[in-house]
C-alpha cells in the first residue's frame, strides 16, 4: 500500500460522568483521529488515547499532534509498505512517543485488513468470536457510593471490577467491597500511587482475595516491583512500566509481576502488542487489554487486540454507553451479559459516524 492522504482530527467528547483516579478527573476526552487513505481509495482510522496533560505518560494530546504532524506523517507518506509490522522499523529513529506511533500504525493496520479483505482481529491472528469485558470504576465520592456503582455494572453483567485506590483510600475501601460482595471478581489499580514504603499497607491487602494490584510502583519501575512482588502474595499488574516488548521481556525476568496490562497506545501500535502477547504466551505471564477511556475507533482496536488467544482476563474494553452520550461508530459497542461479540466483517466492524464526528470536531488539518 501507499498512504497518499491523511487527515487529523481534534475531537472533544463530553462523558456520562467525571472519571477520577490517583492523579486526577477527567469529564470530558480530547482526542485526535487519523484517517488514512491508500492510492486506491481505501479509508483506515486510527484514535490517540493521550490526555491533555500528562498525567499517565509524557505524551500529551498537543505532543501528539506535533509528533505526527512533524515527524510521522512525513515518514509514512507515500511510502510503499507492505506489511503494517514495517510501520514500526519506518518509525525506529523517533524515539517513545509510543501514543503518536501507536494511533497512525492503527490506520495502517486497517487498510490493510481492508486489502485483505479480513476483519482486523483475523488480521492480527485473533481467533476469538467473543471477548469477556470487566469495567473499571474511578474513585467516589463515599465508599456506599462505590459500591452501588459497582452493583449496578455486575447487573449489566461486567465480569471482572477494576477499582481506583490510592493511599488512604486502599484497605478500608476494599474491606467493605469485599463485605458486600465477597465472591466479586476484583482488582485494584494504583496508578502508581505508591512506594516500597507502603510494603505493609499492600500486604493488607493479601487478605481479599484480589486478582491482582494494577501498577502500585513508580511509573518507569520494574526493580522495586520485582521486591514488592516478593513481599506480598497477590499478583502485580504491570501497566504504565510496560511500554516496549523489551520493558515486557526484563520486567518477566525480575520477577517483577504475575500479569500484564497491554495497552495499545502505551506500547507504540498493535505490532508491538502482539509481540508482549506472544511473549507473555510463552512465559505463562496472564494478559488483559487496558483502557484509555477510548472512543469507539480506539475501542473497536481493543475488541480486536483482546480476540488473540492469550487475553485470558477481561478487559476494559466497556460498551459505548458505559462512557458517552454517542459514540463516533456505528454500530456502537455493545456488552451483552459481560460479552463483547468480535466484529467479523472486513476491516474494524464499525463504520466512523461522520456526523458525530464532524459536530464534535475543533479542528482538523489534511497531509497530502
Amino acid at each position: 500500500m501507499k498512504v497518499e492522504k491523511i487527515t487529523l482530527r481534534h475531537i472533544k467528547m463530553p462523558m456520562k460522568a467525571p472519571f477520577s483516579t490517583s492523579f486526577g478527573t477527567v469529564d470530558e476526552k480530547e482526542l485526535l483521529l487519523i484517517e488514512a487513505k491508500d492510492e486506491s481509495g481505501i479509508t483506515g482510522w486510527g484514535e490517540t488515547v493521550a490526555f491533555v496533560a500528562p498525567w499517565y505518560t509524557e505524551e500529551t494530546l498537543k505532543t501528539t499532534w506535533h509528533m505526527l504532524k512533524d515527524f510521522l506523517i512525513p515518514i509514512l507518506l507515500n511510502k510503499e509498505i507492505g506489511h503494517p509490522d514495517e510501520v514500526t522499523t519506518l518509525f525506529a529513529s523517533i524515539r517513545r512517543n509510543c501514543m503518536a506511533k501507536a494511533s497512525i500504525e492503527g490506520a495502517i493496520w486497517d487498510i490493510y485488513s481492508q486489502q485483505t479483505k479480513q476483519s482486523l482481529a483475523r488480521a492480527l491472528g485473533g481467533q476469538k468470536t467473543c471477548i469477556e469485558v470487566g469495567v473499571s470504576v474511578g474513585i467516589q465520592a463515599t465508599i456506599a457510593q462505590l459500591i452501588e456503582v459497582i452493583k449496578s455494572h455486575l447487573e449489566k453483567g461486567y465480569k471482572r471490577v477494576k477499582v481506583k485506590i490510592k493511599p488512604g483510600y486502599d484497605v478500608e475501601v476494599v474491606r467493605a467491597i469485599r463485605a458486600e460482595l465477597p465472591n466479586l471478581p476484583l482488582m485494584v489499580d494504583a496508578n502508581s500511587a505508591y512506594t516500597l514504603n507502603d510494603i505493609a499497607i499492600l500486604q493488607q491487602l493479601d487478605d481479599y482475595n484480589l486478582l491482582m494490584i494494577e501498577q502500585p510502583l513508580a511509573p518507569d519501575d520494574i526493580v522495586d516491583h520485582a521486591t514488592l512482588q516478593k513481599n506480598i502474595k497477590t499478583p502485580i499488574c504491570l501497566d504504565e512500566s510496560i511500554t516496549s516488548y523489551e520493558d515486557a521481556r526484563k520486567a518477566i525476568e525480575l520477577g517483577s509481576c504475575g500479569v500484564i496490562n497491554i495497552k495499545i497506545g502505551r506500547v507504540g501500535g498493535l505490532t508491538e502488542a502482539k509481540r508482549i502477547h506472544d511473549l507473555c504466551k510463552e512465559n505463562q505471564i496472564p494478559v488483559w487489554c487496558g483502557g484509555m477511556l477510548e472512543a469507539g475507533i480506539g475501542r473497536a482496536h481493543n475488541i480486536a487486540l483482546t480476540s488473540l488467544s492469550h487475553f485470558v482476563l477481561p478487559g476494559d474494553t466497556a460498551g459505548s454507553s458505559h462512557y458517552w452520550y454517542e459514540d463516533i461508530i456505528n454500530p456502537e459497542v455493545i456488552v451483552k451479559d459481560g460479552y463483547i461479540d468480535v466484529p467479523q466483517e472486513i476491516g474494524i466492524g464499525y463504520t466512523p459516524n461522520m456526523a458525530v464526528i464532524d459536530k464534535l470536531t475543533i479542528s482538523k488539518e489534511v497531509y497530502q
